[in-house]
């Protein structure tokens, strides 16, 4: 029996109501393959914040060292400034335990309906490579005369040679494994003098090392609008730690809600634990309520099973999802069109897993 250990951090808003629903899958899916999950949970979020003035105890991070994953539900509520919040929990756990990939599954599910006319489940599927701790991410900058007319911001943006081609590097690492093998970038060096050529230098030279990758790149403006007129053309789509934000939020809304889209934030090497979270954030607007979508977080399972080495575990999470999505009583949440609540949509996933 292969055991793990897994750090859970529910954080904000509807984190705190979908990363259950996320364990009780988990938990179903252990039961089944023989896997045994132990859980350290932690309950660090903005409340923390208010309370102490820290999003996680000063030893925090040593606390989740020890962990072979870390599953997060949400970061950031009203009350605490998001650069506080995130600069104080989610960045810091990305850069010291070298999570240098932020990856994004963008696909359309059967029983979900695209915003774009016409596509249907295995028209939008690719992944989208995040650069996750240098780029526009930075903390160096600063401001003078504040409150006044002359008021300044300097905000800089920090790309190494390492940085830039481990990440480029891990895309056509990951494009070697699909059917079509191309991997896109997105740049700016049009606009953006200094970094965006030197990223398109770096691009153009890791691509020399796969001879066997189709490559193309495109100014991020563009790039944005090829997601919505052609998403189907895309594999693998290489970005800096900004870029690829934004288009692995583009990317889940191209496929009919970004509620259900996960995301893995990963040390490829596993010298430290990873983290797997939804992309759809705090939401406190529709927290307390009871009808987040869970499959963010379930489908953020699956991609944890996966990097633990468990990829037929993985694939039945998925199963499950699909085979709930598609099935004629689905309980479904709002933002699919239905009036079930998260639990519902939670249990008859987690009961799939059973029926497997």
């Amino acid at each position: 029996m292969n055991k793990y250990r897994i750090a859970v951090i529910p954080g904000d808003g509807i984190g705190k109501e979908v990363v259950p629903e996320g364990l009780k899958v988990l938990n179903a899916i252990a039961a089944k393959f023989n896997i045994e999950l132990s859980y350290n949970h932690f309950d660090w979020s903005c409340e923390t914040y208010k309370k102490t003035g820290r999003m996680m105890p000063e030893d925090g991070l040593e606390q989740l060292r020890e962990n072979d994953a870390i599953f997060l539900g949400a970061v950031g509520f009203p009350g605490v400034p998001d650069h506080l919040s995130l600069w104080g929990l989610l960045i810091p756990i990305r850069r010291e335990f070298e999570q240098y990939i932020n990856l994004r599954p963008v696909r359309l599910l059967p029983g979900i309906t695209s915003p774009l006319r016409d596509k249907v489940p295995g028209d939008i599927d690719f992944w989208v490579v995040r650069e996750n701790c240098e780029g526009e991410y930075s903390q160096i900058g600063g401001m003078i005369h504040q409150g006044t007319e002359h008021e300044a911001v300097v905000q800089e943006s920090i790309f190494t040679r390492y940085g830039t081609d481990r990440a480029i590097r891990y895309a056509f690492e990951l494009a070697k494994t699909t059917d079509k093998n191309h991997v896109t970038s997105a740049t700016k060096s049009n606009g953006l003098f200094h970094s965006m050529p030197f990223w398109d230098k770096r691009f153009a030279t890791i691509a020399s090392e796969y001879p066997d990758s189709e490559t193309d790149q495109y100014h991020i403006d563009i790039l944005a609008a090829q997601f919505v007129m052609n998403p189907e053309r895309f594999d693998v789509v290489v970005a800096s730690n900004l870029f690829g934000d934004i288009l692995s939020d583009l990317g889940p809304g191209v496929t009919g809600t970004i509620a259900v889209a996960p995301s893995a934030n990963i040390n490829p090497e596993r010298k430290h634990p990873s983290m797997f979270e939804p992309v759809h954030g705090s939401a406190p607007d529709i927290a307390g309520l009871g009808i987040a979508n869970p499959i963010g977080q379930i489908w953020s399972a699956a991609m944890m099973l996966e990097h633990l080495g468990e990829k037929a575990a993985g694939a039945a999470i998925m199963q499950a999802i699909e085979a709930v999505l598609t099935a004629t009583d689905a309980p479904l949440t709002p933002d699919l069109g239905g009036r079930a609540s998260t639990c519902d949509l939670g249990d008859a996933i987690a009961a799939q897993v059973y029926r497997l």
